[in-house]
């Protein structure tokens, strides 16, 4: 494939070219409207302003509306059932399955609704390191949806060419499908189909769907065909050499705040691999949650808007092109999208050594866990297979109180297979490299639950973070929580000493006690499901209920 500006490209060489652009094989399409490839940012900015797609705000950046959807609809993703998936699929309420012929009936579909429509193409890859590269076509009839792509994936160089494609993206956001004939629930959805090696999403401008979807791709691929285990966390490294840090943690946990650390330099956000030789970036850019932002609290993040940016769903001061980032009236899920090298001493190539420190990042609603926790192996194994965090009042339709929320590997919407197999292949890892340090971090609320305790400020916990990552919290004194079995240190140099023990910090110990019970509960609970095949030692890790004192 070659690199032409698409002024010079004329429309004949673009419909004999567009059957090889989703790699259809026999399948002949060709396209009455224009097809603009591989444009600039600037290019792909013009084009969302002339189409109303969008507007500039004060820094540049482009802010664009993603219509109804404004974050991802796990309930409308679907893997096509076929002799590749059949038996290594993990089928389920996250892996629903869809017969090929549906497949190919909403493919045809859409190949005719986007005919006349102009589109916008992109050639892109993923993995960082070039052992595992995949290289994608993104296609899209919006030039916002392909500045996303441009930003999110990593980026051919100047003159690169990427003569085989290995995934192909098609999103048309205008297209529904019909759920009485199309074998899927609702007008959205997302299709993943391994042996086509294509993924089809309708229905939904939510740009984060294109993300996932190739990440969920990532999860199935690299442990199945290299044992590589990838990941759903943020990474960064220090100035020493092999100093690597990741970051696991739900969405709200402070995956991408905690990482972007002006001390340390970024490897990414979101998704890495780890394979034998250190980790590794699957993007090239970063998805950042951006409500409440401010250049105090995140100034990486605040200083990375600007023109090339992306924003989503985000509301203006009235008479003003400046962004609000407190007005939430759309939707609490505001993002920033923008590369990796708009943060400071982003790494590249985004590749670096094996982890020395492991953070688990839980936002615990209930005021029950400890700002920090060193974790042994198998506790380790235990919380990173329950993934454990909370969602308050207000941030979902129909939730009043705080709930306890539990994803697999902290992502467990996004895997293909069995959470076991991702948590063989870390708990492989922890054996072989005994020096590596897991931490168990919350980000949450201390001194009683939501609505009653205080949420630990984020200076404290960045604080214990460059705690562990010194050294300093190796020296630290230690206690045991009753519950949890989690050793707490009671110490730490610019925290205050009575925000380390969290029964400490309620002033009714029984109601702490109380309502640490029964959050053990639920992790036990949870935990069931995963019982089968998981060494004692793991299920000895679980929390115990009893009053004792901590």
């Amino acid at each position: 494939m070659f690199f032409l500006p698409p002024n010079s490209i004329n429309k004949k060489s673009m419909k004999s070219t567009i059957s090889n652009l989703l790699d259809l094989g026999n399948r002949t399409f060709h396209p009455k409207g224009e097809m603009f490839y591989q444009l600039s940012v600037a290019e792909l900015v013009e084009h969302a302003l002339r189409n109303g797609e969008g507007q500039l705000t004060v820094d540049g950046a482009l802010a664009a509306d993603t219509g109804t959807f404004t974050g991802r609809s796990p309930r409308d993703r679907y893997i096509v059932h076929d002799n590749e998936t059949a038996g290594t699929v993990w089928w389920g309420d996250i892996n629903q399955a869809i017969e090929p012929a549906y497949f190919h009936q909403l493919l045809d579909k859409m190949l005719q609704f986007i005919e006349n429509e102009d589109l916008y193409v992109r050639n892109g890859y993923v993995c960082a390191d070039i052992k595992h590269r995949l290289t994608l076509r993104i296609i899209t009839t919006s030039a916002y949806q392909n500045i996303f792509a441009h930003n999110l994936f990593l980026r051919p160089k100047m003159g690169e060419a990427l003569t085989a494609i290995d995934w192909s993206i098609l999103a048309v956001p205008e297209f529904r499908a019909n759920p009485d004939k199309d074998g899927v629930r609702n007008p959205n959805f997302v299709i993943i189909n391994f042996t086509e090696r294509m993924v089809l999403i309708g229905g939904t401008g939510y740009t984060g769907e294109i993300k996932k979807s190739i990440f969920s791709v990532l999860n199935y691929i690299l442990p199945t065909e290299k044992e590589v285990l990838s990941m759903h966390c943020s990474a960064n490294v220090g100035k020493e050499e092999g100093d690597t840090a990741l970051f696991f943690g739900l969405s709200g946990t402070g995956k991408t705040t905690l990482s972007a650390d002006t001390q340390r330099m970024l490897v990414g956000d979101d998704e890495h691999g780890w394979d034998d030789e250190g980790i590794f970036n699957f993007e090239g850019g970063c998805y950042a949650k951006c409500v409440g932002l401010n250049p105090i609290k995140e100034p990486q993040i605040y200083g990375a808007v600007r023109f090339g940016t992306l924003l989503e769903n985000i509301c203006m001061i009235p008479g003003t092109r400046k962004p609000n980032y407190e007005d939430i009236r759309k939707t609490e899920n505001t993002r920033a999208a923008y590369p990796s090298n708009f943060i400071n001493g982003a790494l590249e190539p985004a590749v670096a050594a094996e982890p020395k420190h492991i953070f688990f990042l839980t936002a615990d609603a209930f005021g029950v866990l400890p700002p920090i926790s060193r974790l042994t192996a198998e506790q380790a194994m235990y919380h990173f297979i329950s993934g454990y965090t909370a969602k308050v009042a207000g941030t979902e339709a129909g939730i009043n109180e705080p709930t306890a929320t539990f994803s697999a590997c902290f992502g467990k919407a996004f895997l293909p297979l069995h959470p076991g197999k991702y948590a063989s292949i870390l708990g492989e890892k922890l054996r072989k490299n005994k020096d590596v340090k897991v931490w168990l971090v919350n980000t949450g609320w201390i001194g009683g639950g939501y609505g009653i305790g205080k949420r630990i400020e984020l200076a404290h916990t960045r604080r214990l973070i460059k705690a562990a990552l010194e050294g300093e919290l190796d020296q630290a004194p230690y206690k045991k929580h009753s519950v949890f079995g989690l050793s707490y240190p009671t110490v730490c140099t610019e925290v205050p000493s009575s925000i380390l023990s969290p029964r400490d910090c309620w002033k009714d110990r029984d109601a702490y006690l109380l309502q640490a019970n029964r959050l053990a509960e639920a992790f036990i609970e949870n935990f069931k499901q995963y019982k089968d095949g998981v060494r004692e030692e793991i299920l000895a890790a679980a929390p115990k209920m009893k009053a004792m004192s901590c």
